[in-house]
């Protein structure tokens, strides 16, 4: 007669064995396994919930790749836009900066709709939005025209990371979210690369409003894929269900660590954008690269310090977080503080070294990198699961309001003024190309600077997480529904 036990899957049979399971020998393990029955009902659910997890991942992945290919192909496209309608830095640096005035005012409005409606219906339309904006350049014949249209890719970019992180959030546990988060952010050396790497030979080969056109149409074909996920329950991944919040949004800007994340946000972002816009640029007019090799160069710097700055960020983030609730934003200012020589020798290199630039700046931008799966997931760890959307729109509002979005312009606007003093240091009363290089090299030393102040932001970050993160009651309390 079997053991009265053995029927019962949750019997103290079940327990015993698996106490002592390590003190018996292969054979008796594998009987101890066979005593202690995996239910068929939970075999069968567990491949599909599994397939389904990775399917909406991958697929937002997806969707993040396409945003940031469709945000940095202007910035790919530089040097023939500049040329065409004869543009100044200061000018290639307002189409970046345009973009991103736009994309933090609406992105407050589409993060209260992630939290309060579909994401999966907010992503489809985002996408519709940014492709045919993406495309409408391609028809520009000025400049403001040209201006329009990457001001309004912003509108349809803005709901991506809101509804995107949010869904995230409700899919992965605390634990693993560093690792989602980063793999999830990975999108953005991923999608920038490609965006030099297809986009770069395609205007050289074909013009620049060819590599326009084709930029927008992936993109839509991924518009019925997101229609065939499960959106997950608000909340459904928490260890310990928290209560949805019904008090304001802004409530969360009484959270002093929120404010440190923004400042950090400012600093990262006004050197990621100047990067973004001017390093094919730079090494065309340093270096003296063609369209095509400046963006083999400037995608193989962002593909590959960004793969590595991910990974190594969703592994150390997760692991520290463990042991230590400040752990995630001490090691994004260790981080920064070190990208700050190698961004200074990967800058600095003269005509003739570039293969020590591209080594130092990929370092670099592999360092600064890491910022998005180690700070990021922070900012899960702080807020209920319903106002995660709103939060992430706050913080790019925010810190794009803060000094993220003068990246590109202020750059090209001194860029312009160090050509300037470097013709009239020279007697020349025209501002030639080389000049410009001079100028353009110049400015990009500010990247090095606020690399040290974004390392002292992070770490006064890290000084007030431990107590905000540690206990959930010491933020501000949510007002009663009733």
């Amino acid at each position: 007669m079997a053991h009265p036990h053995l029927a019962h899957e949750g019997g103290p049979f079940c327990f015993r064995a698996a106490r002592r399971r390590r003190e018996r020998q292969p054979a008796q393990r594998f009987v101890a396994v066979l005593a202690c029955p995996v239910p068929p009902e939970s075999l069968a659910q567990k491949n599909p919930q599994r397939n389904a997890l990775v399917l909406s991942a991958t697929v937002l992945f997806a969707v993040n790749v396409l945003n940031f290919y469709d945000r940095y192909v202007a910035g790919a496209l530089t040097e023939p836009i500049r040329k065409e309608f004869h543009l100044s830095d200061t000018q290639i640096g307002l189409l970046g900066s345009a973009f991103i005035w736009i994309y933090a005012l609406v992105g407050l409005p589409l993060g209260l709709v992630a939290d309060s409606a579909s994401r999966k219906k907010l992503l489809a339309a985002s996408i519709l939005v940014w492709s045919s904006l993406t495309a409408s350049a391609a028809f520009a014949g000025s400049f403001a025209m040209l201006l329009f249209s990457r001001a309004g890719v912003g509108v349809g970019e803005a709901g991506c990371a809101p509804a995107a992180t949010s869904w995230l959030g409700d899919l992965f546990p605390p634990e693993r979210r560093s690792r989602v988060l980063a793999l999830f952010m990975l999108a953005v050396p991923v999608g920038g690369a490609l965006s030099f790497f297809i986009g770069a030979p395609l205007a050289q080969a074909h013009g620049w409003r060819t590599a326009m056109i084709l930029a927008a149409a992936p993109a839509l074909l991924l518009i019925p894929v997101l229609f065939l996920l499960l959106e997950p329950r608000r909340g459904a991944s928490e260890v310990r269900p928290n209560p949805p919040v019904s008090q304001s949004i802004w409530h969360i800007l009484l959270i002093p660590t929120l404010w440190w994340i923004i400042a950090s946000g400012a600093l990262l972002n006004f050197n990621m954008y100047a990067i973004a816009q001017f390093l094919t640029a730079f090494l065309s007019r340093i270096h003296g690269l063609s369209l095509a090799s400046s963006g083999t160069a400037s995608g193989t710097i962002h593909l590959s310090g960004g793969i590595i700055g991910c990974i190594a960020a969703g592994y150390l983030g997760d692991a520290i977080a463990i042991r230590r609730k400040d752990g995630r934003l001490r090691i994004a200012a260790m981080t920064a503080l070190a990208a700050a020589p190698l961004a200074y020798f990967g800058v600095a290199q003269s005509a003739g070294s570039l293969l020590p630039a591209i080594i130092f700046l990929t370092f670099a931008y592999a360092l600064l990198t890491t910022y998005y799966g180690l700070v990021y997931s922070a900012i899960q760890d702080l807020v209920a699961p319903n106002q995660r959307g709103a939060t992430m729109a706050i913080y790019f509002m925010a810190m794009y309001a803060c000094g993220a979005s003068f990246g590109p312009v202020l750059t090209g606007r001194l860029s312009d003024f160090l050509a300037h003093r470097a013709a009239t240091a020279a007697g020349s009363a025209i501002v030639s190309e080389p000049f410009r290089a001079v100028g353009l090299q110049q400015a990009m030393l500010v990247i090095p600077i606020l690399c040290v102040a974004l390392a002292l932001v992070l770490y006064a970050g890290s000084r007030t997480i431990v107590n905000e993160a540690a206990d959930p009651e010491s933020l501000p309390s949510p007002i009663s529904a009733d």
